[in-house]
């Protein structure tokens, strides 16, 4: 009998991605909630522009916090969503595509997104 290498038990709390990787996933990650939001963010603008009752109840809507929360996760979504794409398209023209650039830009759609997204939040406050 020949005993394998190869693990019996894969903990995948204790594996370690490259920084990419943890981007790319989040990437994926963000589409699918921004799909998601879809219906929700349809309804809230179909709220809004009901009329002057629709657009005040739309906007005591977004100062719950609970929906403060959502309106940032989906800002996030949106911001590294948006970033990731370009830094993709750069990828595509072959621009930081060596070995310390790509992990910058990386780490810098990880950073910004979600500055972005608390900028954006501040300023519709």
């Amino acid at each position: 009998m020949q005993t394998s290498s190869r693990p019996v038990f894969l903990n995948l709390l204790q594996i370690r991605l490259p920084v990419a990787a943890v981007m790319s996933i989040a990437h994926r990650a963000a589409g699918v909630l921004l799909f998601l939001a879809i219906p929700l963010i349809i309804g809230l603008l179909s709220l809004a522009l009901s009329g002057n009752d629709g657009f005040h109840r739309a906007s005591q809507l977004l100062q719950q916090p609970w929906n403060r929360l959502l309106m940032f996760l989906l800002l996030w979504a949106l911001a590294h969503h948006f970033l990731a794409g370009i830094r993709y398209l750069l990828l595509d023209a072959h621009l930081g595509v060596r070995a310390p650039y790509f992990r910058y830009s990386a780490w810098m759609v990880l950073i910004c997104a979600p500055v972005l997204a608390l900028g954006l939040l501040w300023g519709l406050a």
